[in-house]
């Protein structure tokens, strides 16, 4: 096993919010595994869940863009190490031109994770075709001095229903949303109304659409630390594994788009907010860039 640094430490107590030595416990106990120590901290109950926006540090601008008759939607990250750059009028510029690049790409269709190295760095560049994306990028880093990172994009289009946005006001939580079932300015409305909430990330950011589109991994992890939970309090096996069922339809309640209370009135949830825009209105799929996550 490798030797647990205080790098290391630092890191998970980030991620956790957990004390200097019961991260470093975790950590030998997990054999060095980052990700193992989480849930060693979460079984113990020290750590209730891990802190995602401490995972990485970045600056820069999320932007999002919309076509008229709301077909079309994109959204783009692009990283600088420091504010001070990512609001300098080039860099927005750049941003802006960034965005315009991926709405016109119609060979994007969902969440694309750029970083330093990814392929969508080799696409001809929309004003100048003998130019990449990377090599724009590049320059920019060039210009400014700093690491600039086209981090990730995405672009949703739809022939039959509707796409809508929400970018909140320090441009550092960008959102987009496929609405089907419903089409036009009404469409474009439910759009909007779910993009403002899904921005909001209460009571946490969502994860996906319905139970049945959450990564069969994340359940059997959660399911897994809850069932140790009460173990460990005392439960016998059989009893823990039952009493886990409850928790895990919490946790569904948390993280399922549908199931969510609506940010603006709780009494409602989002699937009961999509129910009352029309029979057969629906939601395809969400995307949600907040500034400095993983």
């Amino acid at each position: 096993m490798a030797a647990i640094t205080a790098k290391d430490v630092g890191e998970l107590r980030a991620r956790t919010g957990a004390g200097m030595m019961d991260c470093k416990k975790a950590l030998e106990e997990a054999e060095g595994d980052m990700d193992k120590a989480v849930d060693v901290l979460r079984k113990k109950g020290i750590a209730k869940a891990e802190k995602r926006a401490d995972r990485a540090a970045s600056e820069g601008q999320i932007v999002t863009w919309v076509a008229p008759d709301a077909t079309a939607a994109a959204v783009i990250e692009i990283n600088s190490e420091t504010d001070f750059v990512g609001r300098n009028d080039e860099f927005v510029a750049l941003s802006k031109e960034m965005v315009a690049q991926v709405a016109q790409d119609t060979n994007v269709d969902g969440i694309v994770k750029v970083g330093a190295d990814g392929a969508y760095l080799a696409t001809a560049w929309h004003a100048d075709a003998a130019r990449t994306v990377g090599a724009v990028v590049k320059a920019a880093s060039a210009k400014t001095g700093e690491n600039v990172v086209l981090k990730q994009i995405a672009r949703f289009a739809t022939a039959s229903g509707a796409v809508g946005s929400y970018l909140h006001f320090n441009g550092k939580v960008g959102v987009l949303v496929e609405v089907a079932g419903i089409s036009g300015a009404a469409g474009q409305a439910l759009a909007n109304t779910i993009a403002e909430h899904v921005a909001a990330g209460v009571p946490s950011p969502a994860l996906a659409v319905n139970r049945s589109s959450v990564d069969a991994a994340v359940v059997a992890r959660e399911r897994a630390i809850f069932v140790d939970q009460a173990v460990q309090s005392g439960k016998p096996q059989a009893i823990a594994e039952k009493m886990t069922e409850g928790r895990i339809n919490k946790f569904f309640g948390e993280i399922v788009l549908t199931e969510q209370p609506w940010v603006r009135d709780d009494s409602k949830t989002i699937g009961q907010l999509i129910t009352e825009a029309g029979a057969g209105a629906s939601v395809v799929r969400f995307s949600r860039f907040k500034m400095g996550e993983a």
